[in-house]
């Protein structure tokens, strides 16, 4: 444990992972002309900032991934995945109502994703 916090972290191959992730997540909406900083404000960044930290925690509370503790659960026919399956739901549909509070549009059903 010494070792990997006086190692760089890049050493971390999760680390470098993650990092790749991030990178590669924004080249692509970069190259796709989905991210243009004159579109980022206020409201904008601390949504983003707030939900970035509530999924590392969740992730950090289910112990590596959690979408993979959805679908291990609902795969083991377990509670845990059908409870969290209905709480994430309800967690959508927390953060569509919570979306004008940050300057944010709430996706209408005729909006497509494509």
């Amino acid at each position: 444990m010494a070792a990997a916090l006086q190692s760089s972290v890049f050493a971390d191959s999760t680390t470098v992972l993650n990092l790749g992730i991030i990178l590669g997540a924004f080249i692509a909406s970069a190259a796709g002309g989905l991210f243009k900083f004159t579109q980022i404000t206020v409201g904008n960044f601390a949504a983003s900032v707030i939900g970035g930290l509530l999924m590392g925690y969740g992730a950090r509370l289910a112990f590596g991934c959690n979408i993979g503790a959805y679908f291990g659960g609902i795969a083991s026919f377990s509670l845990h995945g059908y409870i969290w399956g209905i709480l994430a739901m309800a967690g959508t549909f927390l953060a569509l109502y919570l979306r004008p509070l940050f300057g944010l549009s709430v996706p209408k059903p005729t909006d497509s994703f494509c």
